[in-house]
């Protein structure tokens, strides 16, 4: 018989790379990784790691396992809720990771929400990058998360996460001074491209919004020259009024935006998504977050957003 915990050790070895990481992200030391692991390959009865270097890798065996782990530990994940949601009332932490832009915007009135209809419910918020959120899930450092993606930079396939779509809204093009008239059909490099030697404005690297900033001016026909690199659309606002640089901004942060400032609305989208470990969606709390930050949002009970 296989042990599951070892199999999501496995699982965890595929997607963060090396015994290392699974061994930080899961409180273990390296040598306890090993062992499962190793205890992993007698119980399956077949190679399942190899070195590579001073690496160790999935054998194609390992690989094929990882694929059946994903399956058992979702289902396991849909026990889980059932179990839940046969237990009178929901109360106890709930721990909910939320990109920082959804902070002001859309946590306060989702906990509000919560908070009316299931106060026994212990609402736990921290920031995270999108780009984390599944390490965080899968780790069970976070139950339920607000993603985002964007136009150029689609999430990737996570086969251990489910999403369910939230807000969808324009960006915005933030600057100092206006470049002209724009029209609604104007193309992106229409608008972008009287900023091609300007300074620019993004995420730090390695975020979703770095790399979406940088690929848009690339679809445009220009690599950006960035001068600065901050995460807070606030910051970004602020320097852009004073002529610091032109940035990108999603529509739910124009509402911080200076009289100095100029926006221009940009034909690319960003979409907020609420993330949860695959499987886990009948969870009481998790549903009642994902309904509660639907209402917030004003956004409909169901459907794609």
């Amino acid at each position: 018989m296989l042990d599951v915990r070892r199999l999501h050790l496995l699982r965890e070895l595929d997607r963060r790379g090396t015994i290392a990481a699974v061994a930080e992200a899961l409180t273990f030391t390296a040598s306890a990784v090993s062992q499962q692991l190793s205890a992993l390959e007698r119980e399956a009865g077949v190679r399942l790691l190899e070195r590579s270097g001073r690496r160790v890798v999935l054998t194609p065996a390992g690989r094929t396992l990882v694929t059946h782990a994903d399956a058992v530990l979702e289902r396991l994940e849909l026990a889980v809720s059932e179990l839940a949601g046969a237990r009178d009332g929901l109360g106890g932490p709930l721990r909910i990771g939320t990109f920082p832009s959804g902070g002001p915007a859309i946590v306060p009135a989702t906990l509000a929400e919560l908070a009316r209809r299931h106060p026994a419910l212990e609402p736990m918020v921290q920031e995270i990058d999108s780009a984390r959120v599944s390490d965080g899930l899968r780790s069970g450092e976070l139950d339920v998360a607000l993603v985002h993606d964007y136009d150029f930079v689609p999430a990737s396939p996570d086969t251990t996460v489910d999403l369910v779509p939230l807000l969808k809204e324009p960006m915005y093009l933030a600057t100092g001074t206006a470049s002209g008239q724009a029209a609604r059909d104007d193309t992106l490099a229409e608008l972008l491209g009287p900023w091609a030697t300007a300074p620019w404005i993004t995420a730090r690297e390695g975020t979703t919004g770095h790399a979406m900033a940088v690929r848009a001016c690339q679809a445009a026909g220009f690599q950006p020259r960035i001068r600065h690199r901050v995460n807070d659309f606030r910051t970004v606002l602020a320097l852009a009024a004073i002529g610091q640089g032109a940035g990108f901004v999603p529509e739910m942060a124009t509402a911080y935006a200076p009289e100095d400032v100029v926006l221009t609305r940009l034909p690319l989208f960003r979409r907020s998504k609420v993330a949860f470990r695959a499987g886990g969606g009948s969870h009481p709390a998790i549903a009642a977050f994902v309904s509660a930050a639907r209402t917030a949002v004003g956004a409909p009970a169901s459907g794609a957003v």
